[in-house]
């Protein structure tokens, strides 16, 4: 079974009640309106929210808006949010959830600590060099810059490490990192 699904995968299917109610909609649930739904799709660019209260109304939250270190909620999940758009082409109420809105971006705060020593956990190895983990949603990379035989032999994942934060791009959102402690 995949990850991803249409409303109408799951009984959902409300394409005709949302044009039918479609001025009614936007005239009860105006911009700026707390919601609270339940997620009966999901896809890639986002979910499909069925709205309490206004059953033929199609909430959309898209992944445009969700912080980088979030995952879309899953299929029959309850969440709440709030109105931030009407797409009239397709009956869509475009919801920002309460969580991704709530989530403090904390990666420009890390432009100010470049040349600072932080400690961090490894996240991941790769064959590039290994992330660390130096903040709720802040991971940086530190590159590798000579060959090694086997990575794994400097550090494994779950590793506490000091690293140095060497430049922090906010419009591509990462961190370059270099190594600290590790031999």
């Amino acid at each position: 079974m995949s990850e991803y699904s249409w409303p109408s995968e799951h009984g959902r299917c409300q394409a005709a009640g949302a044009a039918a109610a479609w001025t009614d909609t936007v005239r009860s649930l105006p911009v700026g309106t707390p919601i609270a739904g339940e997620v009966v799709g999901r896809q890639p660019f986002g979910v499909f929210l069925s709205i309490d209260g206004r059953p033929e109304a199609v909430g959309l939250a898209r992944v445009d808006r969700m912080p980088r270190c979030m995952e879309l909620p899953t299929v029959g999940q309850l969440v709440t949010g709030e109105v931030v758009w009407h797409a009239e082409h397709n009956h869509q109420v475009g919801i920002m959830l309460r969580e991704w809105a709530e989530h403090e971006d904390l990666l420009p705060r890390f432009v100010e600590r470049v040349g600072q020593v932080v400690t961090g956990r490894v996240t991941k190895i790769a064959p590039i060099g290994y992330f660390v983990r130096i903040a709720d949603c802040v991971e940086g990379l530190v590159p590798l810059t000579e060959p090694v035989a086997d990575l794994a032999q400097l550090v494994r994942e779950d590793q506490d490490v000091s690293v140095r934060i060497v430049a922090v791009d906010l419009e591509a959102t990462r961190v370059l990192l270099s190594a600290e402690d590790v031999a």
